[in-house]
């Protein structure tokens, strides 16, 4: 279990509101435990509905990759945010998840992202999924997304991400 940090991680709530906007991310039930300049730590609970193979339990592949990729862009705006001081959106270029172990079924997966590099025209994202260790691994994944410039963004996506 993940303590809430919000009073040690000031963008997490700008991180819950950008996760918030994603239609796929509400329907997973996924919450942003950590959100800072350098990480993200969301959380995916475990439900039945998520279940790939009825057999076992074991979250579908498919669940874990939502995960990985919103936490690795979570990431990105957070580090943008910091940076910049400006709302913007990064789309995925490119996402690579690579999977080491099946989910255990009952137990929340987490998945922390941290933004390694922004370039000019590109965010380079690091991420991990994990229940109860880092150590142990469900899956590792690299991304990268392009910067597209805050002044794309539409005036309602912007209010909804700064909290009004």
């Amino acid at each position: 279990m993940h303590p809430d940090n919000r009073d040690f991680f000031p963008l997490t709530g700008f991180a819950q509101r950008f996760v918030d906007q994603l239609a796929q991310c509400r329907a997973l039930g996924v919450r942003t435990l950590e959100g800072s300049e350098h990480h993200v730590l969301l959380e995916l609970p475990y439900h039945r509905r998520l279940v790939g193979d009825p057999e076992t339990g074991v979250i579908h592949g498919g669940v874990i990759t939502t995960l990985m990729d919103t936490a690795c862009g979570a990431a990105v705006i957070c580090a943008l945010r910091h940076k910049t001081g400006e709302v913007e959106l990064s789309p995925t270029l490119d996402l690579r998840v690579d999977y080491m172990r099946p989910a255990k079924p009952e137990k929340p997966v987490y998945g922390f992202a941290e933004c390694y590099r922004l370039s000019s025209a590109v965010a380079f994202t690091r991420a991990i999924a994990y229940q109860d260790s880092t150590d142990k691994p469900i899956a590792h994944a690299v991304g990268s997304f392009m910067l597209i410039g805050s002044e794309l963004m539409t005036e309602e996506f912007r209010r909804a991400l700064e909290g009004g």
